[in-house]
């Protein structure tokens, strides 16, 4: 998978922004958008260096794809998103049928993590 710069336009790339810190305000660290073959890191935050691996991380949340199709008829309904947690933030990340994305946040509440999963949703739909 490769980096692209340039794979969202900037309107979009606004709007997804404008979605996640209308949803978790400061908390927010990192938007990441990414399609089977190729990502962009749509923000960073201006305390937070760029040193992240962010190709392996986009490699493992791409399996999102997967999730979508392996979880499909379960008796839990369909897959929605995915939240991960670490000790210094989190993970919220939603894919559609070829496109995701991916926000990683100070901290995080579930009922946040719906909120701004449901908005990146309405944005990729």
């Amino acid at each position: 998978m490769e980096q692209r710069d340039g794979l969202v336009d900037e309107a979009f790339a606004s709007r997804i922004e404008g979605a996640c810190r209308t949803v978790v305000g400061d908390t927010l660290r990192s938007i990441t958008y990414f399609t089977p073959e190729a990502f962009e890191q749509l923000y960073l935050r201006s305390d937070l260096e760029a040193d992240a691996d962010l190709s392996g991380f986009v490699d493992h949340e791409s399996l999102g794809f997967r999730a979508r199709t392996a979880y499909r008829g379960s008796e839990l309904g369909d897959y929605e998103h995915t939240v991960r947690s670490f000790e210094n933030g989190y993970i919220t990340r939603v894919v559609g049928d070829e496109e995701g994305v991916f926000v990683t946040t100070d901290g995080l509440t579930m009922r946040r993590s719906e909120e701004v999963a449901n908005a990146l949703l309405e944005l990729l739909d």
